[in-house]
């Protein structure tokens, strides 16, 4: 497959025999030593602009960060400069960038072509005029070019936005009502959608919060990677009125935290025409960054619908959108009060012209510069030289990759797993192990912040995104900051 990222597809199930015996096994993480002496000096002495604005930040918004992935141990960093693949924070300090803005800068952070296009519509047009720009047929068109299953496209403002208004088209096209997700999966942050988060099992136990349980009375949850558990789930939902769709990350939940076997989407795919459900497909992690036809192009597999963010919008504000077959997408309203049978969706700022073309260009450029295998063979380096770490310090971690989607599983912590069709199973373990999971999940903060001390921004301490802009140099330099962080890990238990 051309412009694809991934050279390789590791075996799940050696992947989560290793997951299995870290959860199981007594938390590594850096010394108490090196953590207040080392890490915390670091906060402390070179990060004071840093503690300020978050200081005075937490008066005005509610946990002192607008978004999650800002918050990191001991405090967020207030980054004021990005470039390719490097942030700069308000204290003048450089790091290397593995968050990647959550993954949507395959092309390296703020990408000349696509900051150029957007400075000149700014002059010219300016970010949102509430009509018809033709950089949103642009867009639409560069999408159906990659992704040929996306026949029509609708841009939105945001991933959650997309999953709700799919939701929404799988029951009016099947007449059904259930939704399946696989558990540990993340498809936004609607009602119907906080429920088994990260934790497989774990239903509306951990995040619902605030949601009536009508919300989610709809919502069922199967363990990952389960063809049996989803058929039989399918199976018993046909006496309650049957399964309107089947909403997969397709590289496995929490973009390939829990992985799949490469056969698992085509068994969904079987299994969801047998049933009469949708298919959707959420793409906002994946679509452009592990092949310009998205893993629905790696895997071969058409899905009704595809669910967009991130790389959608070129790094920029209001990402999202859903696509797919036209007799599915055209259900979605077009104008005001149309008064027909369609999902509403709406969004003032939805596929404004800045959004628009700024995504459009972003492809462009991926397509030009092959970043896609780029950003996918540096991520190879970098999962190969972390497990060659891993096994000169003879740590219990984990190390795999998906393309440019590395994860480094240190402390077990996004690896327990309390799936079943029982609810009080499902519950009691989840109950037996919250403490556990909480210790876990303070110790993966705590190694987030070591590397960050050491110059390495991650996704919560577990994930790092590659670019086009991460050259050898760039890894190798990243390589050595992790060995000096390993070379401070002891066993708890041991000391």
């Amino acid at each position: 497959m051309e412009h694809c990222g991934i050279s390789r597809w590791d075996d799940p199930n050696t992947i989560n025999e290793q997951l299995k015996t870290l959860t199981d096994a007594p938390i590594y993480e850096v010394s108490l030593e090196y953590y207040q002496n080392e890490v915390m000096r670091y906060f402390d002495e070179k990060c004071k602009r840093s503690r300020a604005v978050y200081e005075e930040a937490k008066q005005y918004i509610p946990g002192g960060v607008q978004h999650n992935l800002a918050f990191n141990k001991p405090f967020p960093i207030c980054v004021t400069r990005a470039n390719g693949a490097y942030l700069f924070d308000a204290d003048g300090n450089r790091y290397i960038d593995f968050l990647q803005a959550g993954g949507p800068t395959i092309l390296g952070s703020n990408n000349e072509a696509v900051r150029k296009a957007a400075m000149g519509l700014i002059e010219e047009c300016g970010p949102v005029t509430g009509l018809l720009h033709e950089a949103e047929l642009l867009i639409a068109k560069e999408i159906h070019r990659h992704m040929p299953a996306v026949e029509m496209f609708r841009m939105l403002g945001s991933g959650t936005e997309a999953v709700m208004a799919a939701l929404r088209i799988a029951r009016i096209a099947t007449g059904h009502k259930r939704v399946v997700k696989i558990g540990g999966a993340y498809h936004g942050w609607s009602d119907q959608m906080v429920y088994g988060l990260k934790i497989p099992g774990s239903r509306a136990l951990l995040e619902s919060h605030g949601i009536p349980r009508a919300c989610y009375s709809l919502t069922d949850e199967v363990r990952p990677n389960d063809l049996g558990m989803l058929e039989t789930m399918l199976r018993l939902n046909r006496i309650k009125g049957g399964t309107a769709a089947v909403i997969v990350e397709p590289v496995g939940p929490e973009s390939g935290t829990r992985p799949v076997a490469q056969a698992y989407n085509a068994g969904v795919r079987a299994l969801c025409d047998k049933y009469g459900a949708l298919l959707i497909f959420d793409e906002v992690v994946t679509g452009f960054r592990v092949a310009l036809g998205g893993a629905q192009g790696y895997f071969n597999i058409v899905p009704d619908l595809t669910i967009f963010g991130k790389i959608v919008a070129g790094g920029y504000p209001a990402a999202g959108g859903v696509g797919g077959k036209k007799e599915y997408a055209a259900l979605m309203a077009a104008g005001v009060a149309t008064g027909k049978h369609r999902a509403y969706v709406g969004g003032t700022l939805a596929a404004n012209p800045l959004s628009s073309l700024a995504g459009y260009t972003a492809i462009r450029e991926i397509e030009r510069t092959n970043a896609c295998e780029i950003a996918g063979r540096q991520g190879d380096k970098l999962a190969d030289g972390l497990k060659a770490l891993i096994a000169k310090h003879d740590l219990p971690f984990v190390a795999y990759n998906q393309g440019s989607i590395v994860h480094l599983e240190c402390t077990g912590a996004m690896s327990f797993d309390y799936s079943s069709m029982s609810f009080v199973k499902s519950a009691l373990g989840l109950l037996k192990n919250k403490a556990m999971m909480t210790r876990r999940k303070e110790a993966m903060e705590r190694m987030g912040a070591a590397y960050m001390a050491n110059g390495i921004v991650t996704l919560a301490g577990s994930r790092l995104y590659t670019s086009l802009a991460d050259t050898d140099e760039v890894i190798a330099s990243a390589l050595n900051r992790f060995e000096t962080v390993f070379s401070h890990v002891i066993n708890t238990v041991a000391h």
